[in-house]
C-alpha cells in the first residue's frame, strides 16, 4: 500500500518544515513501513549546515525514519489518533553523506511490541547504499 504525503499527514502528525517523509512507498500496520524523503537544497538545515558544503543532518536522517516507523505504528487500528515519542535510540552508525538531490530511502521494520512500547529496526539508504542504520524505541501516547 502506497501512501501520499496528504495521507501522511492523517496519520503522522508532523508539519512542515518538520515533516520529513514525502511518501511510503509500502506498509503493513503494526509490521514494517517503507517511505522516501527527496531531499532538497531549498530546506531549511542548509542555511546553517552547511552553507558551502550542504549535508543533511544526522538527526534529521534519524527523524525521518522514526516518522517512517510511526507510520507502521500509528496506522493500527488499535493506536489511530494518538502520537508516537522517541524512547530510544540505539546502535545508531552512519555510514555515508545525503545531499541535496539524493532520494533517501527509508525503511523501519518493528521488532518488538509490549503494550505502548515499541521496537523498530531501521535504515536509510541512498541508491542502495546504507546511509544510516538505528534501532529506534517508540512510546505511543495521548494527543
Amino acid at each position: 500500500m502506497e501512501l501520499n504525503s496528504n495521507e501522511i499527514a492523517k496519520i503522522n502528525p508532523h508539519r512542515y518544515p518538520f515533516a520529513l517523509v514525502d511518501r511510503i512507498t509500502d506498509y503493513e500496520p503494526g509490521k514494517y513501513a517503507k517511505g522516501i524523503k527527496c531531499v532538497s537544497v531549498n530546506e531549511m538545515q542548509f542555511m546553517g549546515h552547511f552553507p558551502e558544503h550542504h549535508v543533511m543532518p544526522g538527526v534529521l536522517i534519524v527523524e525521518a525514519l522514526a516518522q517512517t516507523g510511526c507510520i507502521a505504528l500509528l496506522s493500527q487500528e488499535a493506536f489511530k489518533g494518538k502520537l508516537a515519542f522517541f524512547a530510544g535510540i540505539n546502535k545508531c552508525k552512519f555510514k555515508g553523506q545525503v545531499t541535496p538531490g539524493d532520494v533517501l530511502e527509508l525503511e523501519c521494520n518493528l521488532t518488538r511490541m509490549r503494550s505502548k512500547i515499541g521496537v523498530g529496526e531501521a535504515k536509510a539508504t541512498v541508491n542502495g547504499k546504507v546511509v544510516c542504520s538505528a534501532e529506534l524505541t517508540f512510546a505511543i501516547g495521548e494527543k
